[in-house]
């Protein structure tokens, strides 16, 4: 039987310019490629031998050719009824080009939105969400030109380099600035200020994930306010984070906010070590050195769904990260054999994974306690 037999042989499928295809991903005790209709929002799950296939329909490759590529890589031959079933299944989803669109589905059962876009909810007084721009991504590439610059290495180095030293002086005057915290709560003028700041940074840090996207081929979907009140946060969702170019790449990415809240930190920073300020100046700029200190490095912490947990996705190469790991640990604390069956990656990443997490709470937790200790005897 030939590669695939026929008049299947000669056809060269491509795939539509908006499908999205992932790197390998674990997901549990198996690897997965993510598959994204950009146009639909609709995602699902292959494997790696599917996404072999799908990967090189690019219109110039024929099923002939793309079948003797999976014969050299998985030493199996392909006959015309499974050629016919992934055709069907992929033409059905609208992903091959001159396939019809897929229907809507019934309002009865909706599909379940894509795991990096805004689901829709009920907006009420008390939570809901609001898109700010018509069109986000537009806003995000005029945002982009103006200040991509700052990525270009030659900035972006001098820049951490600043962030750094700004740290390890916020860490070495720590109580100080612990201090001037619990001074700033009696100053209601100066505490509503910093609040306001506060509130600034958060929003720079969502359109931070914005830009750094885009400036990595990523797309916007939606900029918008979200409020649980009495909260009321801006938001950014980058509609294809997890299909950007590399790793390093989303990295970036799902870092971006934190970094963008430390260095919007920096001008205060400056002007509370060298400024002639009042005292009362000078201890609102102390306190906020410290909140945003902290408000970034929160961000950083490896749970969903924070940009750390992102980060740590990414380091580890897996979708669900976290319920993997557990499932992987409560195996493997059990003795059970499935718990061999896992790939030697996933043994290796969700311990990890685990271990970090701890060490990390760990970590905040005794500098919470430290701090607190220090103004109970000061």
């Amino acid at each position: 039987m030939s590669a695939a037999p026929g008049a299947l042989a000669a056809y060269r499928p491509a795939l539509r310019p908006r499908v999205l295809l992932s790197d390998p991903l674990l997901d549990g005790a198996a690897t997965v490629h993510l598959i994204k209709d950009a146009g639909t929002g609709n995602s699902f799950k292959v494997g790696p031998k599917e996404h072999f296939l799908i990967a090189r329909m690019d219109g110039e490759r024929s099923l002939a050719e793309i079948g003797e590529a999976y014969v050299g890589e998985y030493g199996r031959r392909l006959g015309d009824a499974h050629w016919q079933r992934l055709l069907a299944l992929l033409g059905a989803k609208g992903l091959l080009a001159g396939a019809p669109e897929p229907k809507p589905a019934p309002t009865s059962a909706p599909p379940k939105p894509a795991p990096s876009s805004v689901p829709p909810e009920k907006r009420t007084l008390l939570r809901g969400s609001l898109p700010l721009v018509a069109d986000a991504d537009a806003t995000t590439a005029r945002l982009h030109r103006v200040f991509g610059f700052l990525l270009a290495p030659a900035v972006m180095v001098p820049l951490l380099a600043l962030v750094l030293a700004m740290e390890a002086v916020v860490v070495a005057r720590s109580g100080e600035l612990l201090l001037a915290v619990r001074g700033l709560m009696t100053h209601p003028v100066l505490l509503t200020g910093t609040a306001v700041l506060l509130w600034v940074s958060t929003a720079l840090h969502e359109l931070a994930h914005g830009v750094v996207a885009r400036h990595h081929g990523g797309r916007v979907a939606e900029i918008g306010l979200r409020w649980r009140l009495p909260a009321v946060i801006m938001y950014c969702t980058v509609d294809n984070y997890l299909y950007l170019g590399t790793r390093r790449h989303r990295i970036a990415t799902a870092a971006a906010g934190a970094v963008m809240n430390l260095v919007f930190l920096l001008p205060f920073c400056a002007l509370w070590l060298f400024a002639p300020l009042d005292d009362a100046t000078h201890e609102a700029f102390a306190a906020l050195l410290l909140l945003g200190s902290v408000q970034a490095f929160t961000m950083l912490v490896p749970l969903p769904p924070l940009d750390g947990y992102k980060i740590a996705c990414q380091l580890a190469g897996a979708t669900g990260l976290a319920a993997s790991a557990g499932g992987y640990l409560r195996l493997a604390l059990r003795r059970s054999p499935e718990a061999a069956a896992y790939p030697r990656r996933a043994r290796i990443a969700y311990p990890l994974y685990a271990v970090a997490t701890v060490l990390v709470l760990a970590a905040a937790v005794a500098a919470a306690v430290a701090g607190v200790h220090h103004l109970l005897t000061a």
